[in-house]
């Protein structure tokens, strides 16, 4: 048993590495120009090692990033005050702001905007197709990201105010 614990240990180390320098490289160049080999040699793993934990590079980010934007997701949903959502938020913009804006930058965009679109589906109602929640997803996503890239320029309490009138107009269409 304590060979298997020992063996998952170096498998979720070796992620961490894989992980870790995948997010350095990202810092300074563009997703699509870098290589397996290339994050290999910076983490001092093996591509066979790497193939062993992911399928490539896109799924190393998709990881990353979905537990930690889902846990945000999960506390404004199971929370109804608006000081406590408020809070999340806040707190989720300082944390991830500057990754928001480097994935747009460093074409990664697409996975975070993945994950978002998921976890804002789980706040609506799904309907029969699926169209009334992918264009409320797509579009919540769409505020906050043009609120990140223009600099925040307005208060966040406005953009969730923004965000409530729709809502709300939206249950009301909806009766």
């Amino acid at each position: 048993m304590a060979a298997t614990k020992h063996a998952q240990a170096i498998k979720n180390d070796t992620k961490d590495y894989i992980t870790t320098a995948l997010l350095q490289m990202l810092a300074k160049e563009k997703l699509q120009t870098l290589t397996v080999s290339q994050v290999c040699k910076r983490a001092g793993v093996s591509r066979m090692a790497f193939y062993r934990n992911f399928d490539g590079l896109e799924q190393i980010l998709y990881q990353y990033y979905q537990p930690k934007i889902a846990a945000v997701f999960d506390i404004i949903h199971q929370n109804s005050q608006d000081s406590v959502k408020y809070n999340s938020q806040m707190e989720f913009f300082t944390m991830f702001g500057d990754s928001l804006i480097i994935s747009a930058d460093h074409g990664f965009e697409p996975i975070i905007q993945q994950i978002f679109i998921e976890e804002i589906k789980k706040f609506y109602a799904p309907d029969s197709e699926g169209y009334w929640t992918t264009f409320m997803s797509a579009g919540v996503y769409a505020i906050w990201r043009k609120w990140l890239l223009e600099g925040q320029q307005k208060p966040l309490n406005e953009i969730m105010d923004f965000l409530k009138q729709f809502d709300l107009r939206t249950e009301e269409s909806n009766l």
